[in-house]
């Protein structure tokens, strides 16, 4: 690994190293809303424990994927040709992770939109959800720890630029975990804002692994209209619940 002293005293480095951690974080976003939405689920007591573990493998993961960037590199390659389309293993395992994640997100909104009938069952389902929970983040770790290392990979050819960069999105995004899990826990409405966003970001991994690229910028920009819209909507309840109380 190169001498990082030197690396930084480079202009051109500390640039680097900025775009790149806004970069990770952005990206990051995605992984985030997952996390709170799946570990919502959960009892109140296991919910940070299963943010930790699920944050942290993403950080395991990276800082793995990062130790091979060779092989990462290699992942963009055509391994496969289906009806005149070349696919790499990028773009099979982009494809797999969004078809889960649009599994996921579409099931998740079932039952918002039509819950179980019985509490009871209800809440031993969620009792018994941790292993599954942390599963399940297993899985996007991976698949969203691939797309964010060949973002970077694509940024920059410095190693310790990389690491510097994901570990500080992944301490971006521990920070970020617990009042965001909160937050749409106490705004049931944003639950389905968000799970809609799943819908979406896994509609755009499926579109990426078949070579449809759709810029980040318009999923982003999309997201964020949504949520200040919503957000208008919050604060037009709050007030009506003023005024009639």
């Amino acid at each position: 690994m190169e001498n990082l002293v030197t690396l930084l005293n480079e202009p051109s480095a500390w640039m680097a190293l900025f775009t790149l951690i806004v970069m990770e974080v952005v990206l990051g976003i995605d992984n985030l809303i997952f996390v709170s939405i799946l570990t919502n689920k959960l009892p109140e007591t296991q919910r940070p424990k299963a943010r930790v573990i699920g944050l942290t493998l993403a950080l395991v993961f990276r800082l793995a994927l990062l130790g091979t960037v060779a092989i990462i590199v290699q992942l963009v390659e055509p391994v496969i040709t289906l009806f005149d389309h070349s696919f790499s293993w990028r773009d099979i395992i982009l494809i797999a992770g969004g078809l889960f994640l649009v599994w996921k997100a579409t099931k998740e909104i079932h039952h918002n939109v039509d819950p179980g009938d019985s509490e009871d069952d209800a809440k031993g389902a969620v009792v018994s959800s941790f292993a599954t929970v942390i599963g399940q983040i297993l899985v996007l770790d991976l698949v969203f720890s691939i797309d964010s290392i060949i973002t970077a990979v694509g940024m920059t050819d410095h190693v310790s630029i990389m690491v510097i960069a994901v570990v500080t999105a992944v301490i971006v995004m521990l920070l970020a975990a617990g009042p965001l899990s909160r937050f749409i826990e106490a705004n049931p409405t944003i639950v389905m804002l968000a799970l809609g966003f799943l819908l979406m970001i896994g509609m755009t991994l499926i579109a990426d692994g078949f070579g449809v690229h759709v810029p980040k910028g318009y999923i982003y920009a999309a997201m964020a209209f949504s949520a200040f819209v919503e957000l208008l909507n919050m604060l037009s309840r709050k007030r009506r619940k003023k005024r009639a109380g």
